[in-house]
């Protein structure tokens, strides 16, 4: 891949400008990556976010806090789950108590998919990040936590 400059066909004369703008170039570029292996099982990134908040959960999940774990936060998610629910990979129930809240948890054919999605071979979809080291990969990990703050 080239420099970010080259990338951009521009100059940067701050390096926060060329360190903000490799940030958000890099971002989208690994996030077109992931989006292409997860196109063949018909799931979004997001989607796929959702159903492993779900995996992991275990049970009954409130939507609220389903929305917190998301990697990225989406005002849509009410939308993003009616087509999960849609395509039977959730299901979705509301709370006897207060109507307004929405209880989730994966279904048996959502498990099945993230069952397939787990064979696909992880040097396929984490192939952009293997010419890092471990320790590479670590300090760009606990640079990116510092930026956070």
């Amino acid at each position: 891949m080239a420099r970010i400059e080259e990338e951009l066909n521009t100059n940067f004369k701050e390096e926060h400008q060329r360190m903000l703008s490799n940030i958000l170039f890099t971002t989208n570029w690994i996030r077109q990556r992931f989006e292409a292996v997860m196109k063949p099982f018909g799931l979004s990134g997001q989607q796929f976010n959702v159903l492993r908040i779900l995996r992991g959960a275990g049970d009954w999940l409130n939507m609220n806090e389903m929305r917190e774990r998301m990697i990225e936060k989406s005002p849509n998610t009410t939308r993003l789950v009616d087509k999960l629910v849609d395509k039977e990979w959730v299901i979705r129930r509301r709370c006897d108590v207060d109507r307004r809240v929405v209880h989730l948890k994966i279904s048996e054919a959502g498990l099945a998919l993230l069952t397939k999605v787990d064979e696909v071979d992880p040097n396929e979809a984490i192939s952009f990040i293997q010419n890092l080291t471990e320790e590479e990969m670590r300090t760009l990990s606990n640079l990116l936590d510092k930026i956070r703050g």
